[in-house]
C-alpha cells in the first residue's frame, strides 16, 4: 500500500503572529509601584540593615587606662555619651548632637596595669595623656568598623528583600551616607566642656565628692584631669579589693551649703540631708522655708531632728510656716533664724534674709500677695544697702518666694528661694543669680496628688572661702514616693568655665571685724591658671 506524501510545508508550525507595536497598551492595566513607597521601604531597609550590623560587627573591645572597654554606636534622638562602670553605675556627657550615641563599657580592670598603677603612684603623672591616646585611637577604629558594619548590614538586607544586587549596593550607599553625615554633624556640634558637667547616676552619684576640690573644676582643668585620674586609680582599687571607696578629704578652700526648700513635714528629707552633710562635707544648711504644712504647734517635733544633722542650720520663714514655727526654731541648737533683713555669719559666708510675708498654710491666695512680696524684697534690699554701708556686705540673701527674691537684685552677689518645687537658676538683670530650689521633701503630702510623684531635690553650693563666690553647683534629684532613682549633675557658671574671660575684682577695705566683703553683684571670678578651650558652653549642664 502506497503511503500518499504530505507536503512538508503542511508539517511545519505556523510562527506565533508578532505584537503589533503599534497598538499601545490600555493606560487602565499598566501598574505602576509609588515612588513614595518605594522611598519609604528603601529608606526602612537601610537603617534596619544598619541597625543589624552595629549589633552584630559593630562593637570595638581597647583597653583605655587600666580598663578594658567596649565601645559601641547606637542609634539615638539626642546622640551624647554613656559610660556605664558596672556595678558602680554610669555617668552620661552631652558630648555631642548626632543621631548616634557613644557607648562605653568598662567591661573589667587588667590585673597587671592596674596593680602597677597602685604600686607606682608616680604614673598618674601621664595617666591622662596616656587615656587620651587610648580613646582616639579606640574612636578611630569604631569609626571604620562600623563604616564595614553599616554598609555590610544594609547591603545583605537590600539583597534579602530586593534579590537585585543593584538595589542592595545603592542600600549600603546610603547607608554609608547616613553615617558620614552623622558623623560631621557630631564633629560639629562635639563640646569637649560636658566633661566638667556629667550625670551621674547608681553608686557614682557619690563621683562629685569623690573627685573633690570644686575650685580646682572650675578654674585649672589640668589639675581636675589629675582628680579624674586619682577617681580611676580608686575605682581600681575598690574592683581590686573589693572595700569600701576611699575616704574623702575636703578641699579646705571651699566653702560647701546644702541648700533645701519646702520640706513640708516629709520625715525621709532628714535622713537624706544628714546624709548629703556627711557625704559632701557641707559646712552650713541653707532653708529657704515651707519646712512645715500647717505651721501650727502640734507639727514643732517635727523641727527636733534638726539638732542633729551635723551642720548649721540658716532658715527663713515660708508660707506654710507660722510665728509659733520660727519661734520654736530660734530656740533649737545651732539653728539661725533670719528675718527682717537679719544677717548672720556662717562658715565664713555672711547670710542675710526674710520671712514670707504671708502665713497661707491652705494654699489660698490673698489679695495684695504679689505687692506684698514685693515690698518684702524691697525691705531686704534696704537692709542688704545698710549692711554693704556699714562694711560687712552679706554674700548670699535667703527668701522663700522668688518674686521676693527679684527686688534684691544689684545687691547681693546670691540670692536663694523656693516656693516652685522645680530647680531654677538665673542671673538677673543687675548681675544677681537667683538659685530656685525644689522640693526636699518630695512636695509632701502633694507628691499623691498628680499622675507622677515629685521628685526630692536639693544642691549643694561650692563657694570659694577667699572670694566668697559661687563657683560650681551640683543638683541632686532623687526618685519621689515609691521610686528609687537617683541623679547628680555638676553645673558650672559661665564666668567660670576654662577659658572665660577673668575680670579683676576689686577689694574694698575689709570690716575689723568681719570677713573682707564680696565684690559687687555681677563681677566675674578670675580663673586661676584656666587654659584657653574651644567649643559651646551651652546644653542642659550649662548655667542658666
Amino acid at each position: 500500500m502506497v503511503r500518499a506524501r504530505v507536503p512538508a510545508a503542511l508539517l511545519r508550525r505556523p510562527k506565533p503572529a508578532k505584537p503589533d507595536k503599534r497598538r499601545s497598551t490600555i493606560p487602565e492595566l499598566a501598574v505602576r509601584p509609588n515612588p513614595w513607597f518605594r522611598a519609604l521601604g528603601l529608606t526602612a531597609v537601610v537603617l534596619f540593615g544598619a541597625w543589624l550590623g552595629l549589633l552584630v560587627v559593630g562593637d570595638v573591645r581597647t583597653p583605655v587606662g587600666p580598663m578594658n572597654t567596649t565601645m559601641t554606636l547606637r542609634p539615638s534622638v539626642s546622640g551624647g555619651t554613656k559610660i556605664n562602670i558596672s556595678p558602680l553605675g554610669a555617668l552620661t556627657l552631652d558630648s555631642h548632637i548626632a543621631p548616634v550615641r557613644l557607648d562605653v563599657n568598662v567591661d573589667q580592670l587588667d590585673p597587671v596595669r592596674s596593680q602597677a598603677l597602685v604600686d607606682h603612684p608616680e604614673r598618674l603623672s601621664g595617666l591622662q595623656d596616656e587615656v587620651a591616646r587610648d580613646v582616639e585611637h579606640g574612636t578611630l577604629d569604631l569609626a571604620l568598623r562600623s563604616c564595614v558594619a553599616v554598609v555590610s548590614g544594609a547591603t545583605a538586607l537590600g539583597l534579602a528583600v530586593y534579590r537585585r544586587p543593584r538595589r542592595a549596593l545603592a542600600a549600603g550607599g546610603l547607608a554609608l551616607a547616613l553615617l558620614a553625615a552623622s558623623g560631621a554633624t557630631a564633629y560639629a556640634t562635639w563640646n569637649p566642656k560636658s566633661v566638667l558637667e556629667p550625670r551621674f547616676s547608681g553608686l557614682l552619684s557619690s563621683a562629685p565628692s569623690l573627685v573633690g576640690n570644686a575650685r580646682s573644676i572650675v578654674t585649672e582643668f589640668d589639675v581636675y584631669q589629675q582628680e579624674l585620674a586619682r577617681l580611676v586609680t580608686n575605682v581600681t582599687k575598690l574592683y581590686d579589693v573589693t572595700s569600701t571607696l576611699p575616704a574623702f578629704q575636703p578641699d579646705p578652700t571651699t566653702v560647701r551649703v546644702l541648700h533645701v526648700s519646702d520640706i513640708h513635714l516629709n520625715p525621709a528629707s532628714w535622713k537624706i540631708i544628714a546624709s548629703l552633710v556627711e557625704q559632701y562635707k557641707v559646712d552650713v544648711i541653707v532653708d529657704s522655708g515651707d519646712t512645715m504644712d500647717h505651721g501650727s504647734a502640734a507639727e514643732n517635733g517635727f523641727l527636733d531632728p534638726i539638732a542633729t544633722l551635723g551642720a548649721p542650720y540658716v532658715w527663713v520663714r515660708g508660707n506654710h510656716d507660722s510665728r509659733v514655727t520660727q519661734r520654736y526654731l530660734e530656740g533649737l541648737k545651732n539653728v539661725h533664724v533670719l528675718d527682717d533683713g537679719r544677717a548672720v555669719t556662717v562658715a565664713g559666708l555672711r547670710f542675710a534674709g526674710t520671712g514670707d510675708p504671708q502665713f497661707t498654710p491652705d494654699r489660698s491666695a490673698a489679695p495684695g500677695a504679689e505687692e506684698s512680696q514685693e515690698a518684702a524684697g524691697a525691705r531686704l534690699a534696704g537692709a542688704l544697702r545698710a549692711q554693704r554701708d556699714a562694711g560687712t556686705p552679706a554674700d548670699v540673701a535667703v527668701v522663700h518666694e522668688p518674686s521676693a527674691a527679684r527686688g534684691t537684685d544689684g545687691e547681693v552677689p546670691m540670692v536663694l528661694a523656693g516656693h516652685l518645687h522645680h530647680e531654677e537658676m538665673e542671673v538677673m538683670e543687675k548681675g544677681t543669680r537667683l538659685r530656685v530650689e525644689g522640693s526636699t521633701g518630695g512636695s509632701g503630702l502633694r507628691a499623691v496628688e498628680g499622675k507622677y510623684p515629685d521628685p526630692i531635690e536639693a544642691s549643694i553650693l561650692y563657694f570659694d572661702r577667699d572670694t566668697r563666690r559661687l563657683q560650681a553647683w551640683d543638683e541632686i534629684k532623687l526618685g519621689g514616693l515609691g521610686l528609687t532613682t537617683a541623679e547628680v549633675s555638676r553645673h558650672l557658671p559661665k564666668e567660670n568655665l576654662p577659658g572665660a574671660a577673668p575680670s579683676p575684682s576689686p577689694s574694698p577695705t575689709p570690716s575689723p571685724t568681719d570677713d573682707p566683703p564680696s565684690p559687687p553683684p555681677g563681677t566675674p571670678v578670675s580663673p586661676s591658671a584656666a587654659p584657653s578651650r574651644t567649643g559651646p558652653g551651652t546644653g542642659p549642664g550649662t548655667a542658666r
